[in-house]
């Protein structure tokens, strides 16, 4: 059976990581990537969730290299079944902060310049209290069994993101939800294009660059999809594709 978990995420502190470079700015979008998602929740080289990765290309905190084996490690979570979507912004404000840096080596022999250049930049940073929203898809549970009065998901309560590892607290709610069959449908949510291009049919969509893999926003597609009512007074339907899994070619 199929379970599908809505994931709100309230930042703590500021979140920064560099979307795009314009010049000295450098700007956090407003939207979670859905890899960092799998990282940050726990679900990467976890025996809990059985994603165990070989030691070659073990995710811990000391490890051979700093680099993310996306392939690797996403690939075990479509054995288990489970699929998290990217996080959009539910509501959020930006701070700008201005950094500067010198130069502190012992010993540098270089040409003498005649002009005095400052090492500055500014980072446009997601401030505390925005709150995120995306969908955890999986055919297990993570309910607890025999919980009183403690957190009750196998999902972190808190989690750590972006580059200064900032505190964000995550809320979990368990959704009902309908199938419906090979018809078109308009996603509200942002998607990972590899993810849904093989197993539905894309008609339109907005793309949001940035990394590792561009999004896409205000997809309209035909295929097999879930129709979510996000809570009791909700009218209006979450539409969400089926058969969404981690492609990498």
């Amino acid at each position: 059976m199929t379970h599908i978990y809505q994931c709100e995420i309230e930042l703590h502190d500021n979140l920064y990581y560099a979307t795009r470079e314009i010049g000295r700015l450098y700007e956090t979008e407003a939207i979670l990537h859905n890899y960092s998602l799998c990282y940050a929740l726990g679900f990467v080289d976890s025996e809990k969730h059985r994603t165990t990765v070989n030691d070659e290309y073990s995710y811990k905190y000391f490890c051979q290299e700093q680099i993310p084996k996306y392939k690797e490690h996403l690939t075990l979570l479509n054995e288990q079944g489970i699929y998290i979507t990217p996080a959009k912004s539910i509501s959020h404000s930006a701070v700008l902060n201005t950094w500067k840096y010198a130069n502190n080596n012992y010993h540098v022999e270089m040409e003498k310049t005649q002009k005095n250049i400052p090492s500055f930049g500014r980072n446009k940073e997601i401030a505390p209290e925005s709150k995120f929203e995306c969908f955890i898809i999986s055919k297990n549970s993570f309910k607890k069994e025999n919980t009183v009065n403690v957190w009750q998901w196998k999902i972190p309560k808190f989690i750590r993101l972006g580059k200064w590892m900032s505190k964000a607290e995550v809320i979990i709610n368990k959704l009902d939800y309908k199938i419906k069959k090979n018809s078109n449908f308009t996603c509200a949510y942002p998607l990972n294009p590899l993810d849904v291009m093989f197993t539905n049919q894309l008609i339109s969509y907005d793309v949001i660059n940035m990394p590792p893999v561009s999004l896409i926003k205000n997809v309209t597609m035909k295929g097999d999809h879930y129709q979510i009512s996000l809570d009791e007074n909700s009218k209006q339907l979450v539409n969400i594709p089926v058969n969404m899994n981690y492609r990498f070619e």
